[in-house]
């Protein structure tokens, strides 16, 4: 198998809800697990919730916990609902430069098209241009230069409008 044809099994498999795939070919044994869409939202709360101190201290107080509480969560998954995120196709290291001497490839509130090449991860010393799969505008950029990105982890947010 090579590097194309592992990309498009782990997409399938992340787009069929199955939690698990084992493949075994010759000498190849590959393993695919993916994170049901359920449990995805609750870390993403947990990391949160720690980071905003004021919010705390509101439901620390059992009169202000009640209304504080889903105002401020609705806003946000409304604002976040409207937009299409790009995740990462596989495990390794984000780039946002095909080379340190080089412009970054978008930035916040860029348009971009079908096709464009957003960022590059890095994988056992192979750079993967990773493309967009849908048009629109830069709306944030989710990782930072140089960082290691898990596979389905979100990269950007995109807004189709």
């Amino acid at each position: 198998m090579d590097l194309k044809e592992i990309q498009n099994l782990i997409k399938f498999v992340s787009n069929s809800g199955v939690a698990e795939v084992k493949l075994e070919m010759d000498d190849v044994k590959i393993t695919i697990r993916t994170v049901l869409e359920s449990t995805t939202p609750e870390p993403t709360y947990v990391q949160q919730l720690p980071a905003q101190a004021p919010v705390q201290q509101i439901i620390a107080t059992p009169a202000a916990a009640a209304p504080t509480a889903p105002v401020a969560a609705a806003p946000a998954a409304d604002d976040s609902s409207k937009y299409i995120t790009i995740k990462s196709p596989m495990i390794g290291t984000f780039y946002r430069k095909p080379s340190p001497d080089k412009p970054v490839f978008v930035e916040v509130g860029t348009s971009i098209g079908k096709g464009d090449v957003l960022c590059v991860v890095e994988a056992m010393k192979l750079f993967n241009e990773i493309e967009s799969e849908v048009s629109g505008k830069i709306v944030k950029i989710l990782v930072d230069d140089m960082s290691p990105v898990e596979f389905d982890q979100p990269l950007f947010l995109v807004d189709p409008s």
